[in-house]
């Protein structure tokens, strides 16, 4: 994978403030401002992450993430100018890693993205020599991050990958969205982010998790999540 984090923004000034900010602070910056030519980059360069505008020429950012996502398991920073919260969840639900409304400000933009690489880099650190854990019908090598359900192997983004695995290393116990907010993001949770239950959504869909009657990611009410032994 290489270490460049790739821009996708279609505004030439906000891209290079961007770009300039990001590379003051010791990262590689790629800009491209097409949405389609984004797709080809991504899926051949595996950049380190993305960060993703919503509305591009060509492909937009949704269609961007939902055509990357089988192919790419880096970290996916959407943003957008647009306020409608369907946006967010629209971003989420195609596999965003997280979601910024314009106009943001650098530093909250930064430290977004260090919370991305940082779960991603604490997550291969601690699962070095780690065993396969087992959670009912699901299977996980944390050695190459592989989840594999019903003898089918499982595609995830790196931020659904961090979340099974944090239920996994309780399998059976019931764990807090409180926790697994502040876990994930590094953040308290405020009562209203549905960033979790989002990504519980998307991880019981690609496990065939019945949505209805889930029996691999059991909602426990008023106390959280837990993943079946």
């Amino acid at each position: 994978m290489s270490q460049t984090i790739l821009l996708v923004e279609d505004d030439d000034k906000l891209a290079s403030l961007v770009a300039e900010f990001l590379e003051s602070n010791d990262y590689q910056v790629q800009i491209e401002a097409n949405g389609t030519k984004a797709i080809d980059l991504i899926i051949e360069q595996q950049p380190r992450a993305v960060i993703l505008d919503v509305m591009l020429p060509g492909a937009d950012g949704l269609t961007v993430c939902r055509t990357v996502r089988p192919h790419y398991s880096g970290p996916i920073l959407m943003l957008t100018s647009m306020s409608d919260d369907i946006d967010e969840v629209a971003g989420l639900e195609t596999g965003a890693d997280d979601y910024l409304s314009k106009p943001v400000k650098s530093r909250v933009l930064l430290a977004h993205l260090r919370a991305l690489l940082r779960r991603v880099e604490v997550s291969d650190s601690l699962e070095s020599g780690t065993e396969f854990i087992h959670a009912g019908k699901v299977k996980i090598n944390p050695q190459n991050r592989t989840v594999i359900s019903d003898g089918q192997v499982v595609h995830l983004t790196t931020a659904e990958y961090n979340l099974l695995w944090l239920l996994a290393e309780r399998s059976g116990e019931v764990v807090s969205r409180e926790e697994l907010h502040r876990k994930t993001f590094r953040l308290e949770y405020d009562g209203t982010d549905r960033s979790i239950d989002l990504r519980i959504s998307r991880l019981r869909k690609k496990l065939g998790d019945d949505p209805k009657l889930p029996y691999i990611i059991k909602t426990i009410r008023g106390e959280g999540y837990l993943l079946t032994k």
